[in-house]
């Protein structure tokens, strides 16, 4: 069950729900942040291309079997995504069934041209890279996949040679590696400093900064993508905010631009120079349009996120 599930506080109702459908530019040069009319956008993995700084995870909340209403609704989801300018989805076949739910939604909603699909490959599964690959495309319903992870690092020597070769191949366009929780930040960094990826995944979020040590600072050195999973610590800093029945400080809105708990700490992420995007997970429309609003406006400075910082640490 989704921590929008378990741990759901109040929302802001007065949304202002921003444009219709956007494409993921591409510019030839970009700054920091690319406002191309809605989205922010950045530059990934040292080259002109960019991506929405809001992404989508599929964890937990799209592993919904067959169940036609859920499917529905899911598609409901993905819809929400991308008339907000969405354009990284980040799946894995270690979530279920969400590769076929991500399926089921593009068949019916059609596939954007946005759509920067990002899936991973794991050992347990059985299987080699090229045919985990091979299956998640059928699974998607998709010809090409933008990103293939290794998923927490499992057999990554094998799999990277693999994903590197296809990726020479032209079967997928970047390749990373994931880790999660904090963990194993010793050998993301090893292979960081020593392999040519374009991506790695990891858990970065307001009150889980550890990867702002070594890792965040080696990927703007390394021209490495960054994508932040856990947002929202899976779900406990909404506990928390709920439980100590927060408010957004006075100031949040002038600094930073936030006007939801989602602008605050979504915000917070993808403000710092070297996260390319953060993937929140949903299952709710509502919600979904609150975190792609949190893609918008005013970017909190280095010395406004310090004092967001410091702020969730009060509470």
């Amino acid at each position: 069950m989704s921590y929008l599930i378990k741990h759901r506080i109040t929302r802001r109702e007065s949304l202002t729900l921003i444009g219709a459908t956007l494409a993921a530019t591409m510019l030839p040069s970009v700054p920091l942040f690319a406002n191309t009319g809605g989205m922010h956008q950045k530059a990934f993995a040292g080259t002109d291309k960019t991506l929405p700084v809001i992404g989508m995870g599929t964890w937990r909340t799209f592993n919904v079997g067959s169940d036609p209403t859920l499917l529905d609704a899911r598609t409901e989801v993905v819809k929400a995504f991308f008339e907000h300018g969405g354009g990284l989805i980040d799946s894995s076949p270690m979530y279920g069934s969400a590769p076929d739910v991500m399926g089921y939604a593009l068949q019916q909603l059609g596939t954007p041209e946005s759509l920067f699909s990002a899936e991973k490959v794991w050992s347990p599964a059985g299987g080699s890279a090229r045919e985990q690959v091979a299956e998640l495309k059928d699974r998607w319903t998709v010809h090409h996949f933008d990103l293939v992870q290794v998923h927490n690092l499992t057999d990554w020597r094998e799999h990277l040679a693999a994903l590197q070769e296809m990726k020479a191949e032209g079967v997928i366009g970047h390749v990373g590696i994931t880790t999660s929780h904090g963990r194993r930040h010793d050998k993301v960094e090893q292979i960081m400093s020593s392999e040519d990826i374009d991506f790695v995944q990891l858990t970065y979020n307001i009150t889980h900064r550890e990867a702002e040590n070594r890792l965040l600072p080696l990927a703007e050195e390394r021209g490495i993508g960054v994508i932040a999973n856990r947002p929202y610590d899976g779900g406990n800093l909404i506990k928390h905010l709920k439980q100590r029945n927060a408010a957004l400080p006075e100031w949040a809105n002038e600094e930073c631009g936030c006007t939801t708990w989602a602008d605050f700490l979504l915000k917070f992420i993808v403000s710092h120079p070297a996260i390319t995007c953060a993937i929140p997970a949903t299952t709710q429309v509502e919600h979904m349009r609150e975190n792609m609003c949190a893609g918008h406006s005013l970017m909190p400075s280095a010395d406004a996120r310090q004092r967001m910082a410091d702020y969730i640490e009060s509470l």
